[in-house]
C-alpha cells in the first residue's frame, strides 16, 4: 500500500538508496520517505549500518615450515555519509574483505617462528587491521576491530608440541624428585652419623664407669682385707661376675651360647683380656 501512494518506510540503523530511471538519486534516512513511482523513482536497494562480522580461515605456514591454519575475526560497517560509495563501488564485500585478510597473514605469519606466531597474534592482528582500514575506507566502510581468534597447527605437529611440554615437564619432575632423595640422603647420613657419635660416646662414658666403678671397689677391698693385692681383688670380682653370667645364661630356657673354652681355669685368661680391653679404654678417653 505504500509504494502504492508512493511512500515507503525506512528502518533504523539502515539506509535506501534511490534511483531516478536508474541513476543514483538520494540516500533516504530511517523515517516514512516519499518515493513517487510515476516520476520514475525506485528503490535500488537497502543498506545496514549495523557492525557485521566476517570470519576468515587462512591456511598459511611458518617461518619453521609449519602449515597453520589462522582465524581471524573482522568487525566492519557501511557508514551512512559514504552510502553511495558502499552500495555502488563494491559488488562482493565479504569477499574483498577475505581478500585483504589473505593477503596480510599470508605475507605476516611467514616471517615469524610458530612459537612468534603465538606470541605475536595481537600484531597480526593490528597489520591486518591497518591494511583493511587503509583499503575499505575508499569504498565506504569502516573496520571497527580485527581479531585473531585462533592459530591451529597441523594435528601431528600439535601433537608433538604436547609431547615436547610433557617431556620438559618430566625432566623437571624427576631433577625435583632427585633433589628430594639426594637432601633426604644426606640428612639421613648425618643423622646416623649423629647416632654414631652419641652412640661411641655413651660407650665411652660407660666404660669409664666400670672402670671406675671397679678401682673403687678394688681400693675398698685392699684397705679392709690386709694381705691382698688389686690383681687378687680384681681375679675375685671376674670370677664371680664370670659365674653370675653363667648362672642367667643357664636359667634361661632359649639360650643358644655357647662357651669355648669353659672351666673355671680360663678365667684367668678372661680376666687379662678384660683388663686389658679396660684400661686401653680409659687410656683412649683420657
Amino acid at each position: 500500500m505504500g509504494q502504492t501512494l508512493g511512500c515507503i518506510q525506512v528502518e533504523q540503523s539502515k539506509v535506501v538508496i534511490r534511483e531516478q530511471f536508474g541513476k543514483f538519486d538520494h540516500v533516504l534516512e530511517p523515517r516514512c520517505q516519499c518515493l513517487p513511482w510515476c516520476l520514475g523513482y525506485k528503490v535500488a536497494g537497502r543498506l545496514s549500518l549495523r557492525v557485521q562480522q566476517l570470519d576468515v580461515k587462512c591456511e598459511t605456514k611458518t617461518k619453521d615450515n609449519v602449515f597453520v591454519n589462522v582465524v581471524a575475526s573482522v568487525q566492519y560497517r557501511a557508514l551512512a555519509d559514504k552510502a553511495y560509495d558502499a552500495f555502488y563501488k563494491l559488488s562482493n564485500t565479504r569477499g574483498q574483505i577475505q581478500a585483504y585478510v589473505f593477503d596480510v597473514i599470508r605475507a605476516s605469519v611467514p616471517k615469524l617462528n610458530l612459537d612468534a606466531a603465538f606470541e605475536q597474534k595481537n600484531e597480526i592482528a593490528k597489520a591486518v587491521e591497518e591494511e583493511l582500514e587503509k583499503a575499505m575506507s575508499h569504498y565506504g566502510y569502516e573496520i571497527v576491530q580485527t581479531l585473531i581468534v585462533d592459530i591451529e597447527p597441523d594435528v601431528h605437529v600439535k601433537r608433538a608440541m604436547n609431547e615436547i611440554n610433557a617431556a620438559a615437564r618430566l625432566r623437571l619432575a624427576a631433577n625435583e624428585k632427585a633433589e628430594a632423595e639426594k637432601i633426604l640422603q644426606i640428612k639421613q647420613a648425618e643423622g646416623e652419623a649423629e647416632a654414631k657419635y652419641l652412640s661411641g660416646l655413651g660407650i665411652a662414658r660407660q666404660r669409664q664407669a666400670i672402670v671406675d666403678g671397679l678401682r673403687d671397689s678394688v681400693l675398698a677391698f685392699s684397705e679392709n682385707v690386709p694381705g691382698t693385692t688389686s690383681k687378687d681383688v680384681m681375679d675375685m670380682v671376674l670370677v664371680t661376675q664370670y659365674f653370675d653370667t653363667m648362672k642367667e645364661i643357664g636359667a634361661s630356657s632359649k639360650s643358644s651360647s655357647v662357651f669355648i673354652p669353659h672351666g673355671p681355669g680360663a678365667v684367668k685368661d678372661i680376666a687379662t683380656q678384660i683388663r686389658e680391653g679396660l684400661l686401653q679404654a680409659n687410656q683412649v678417653q683420657k
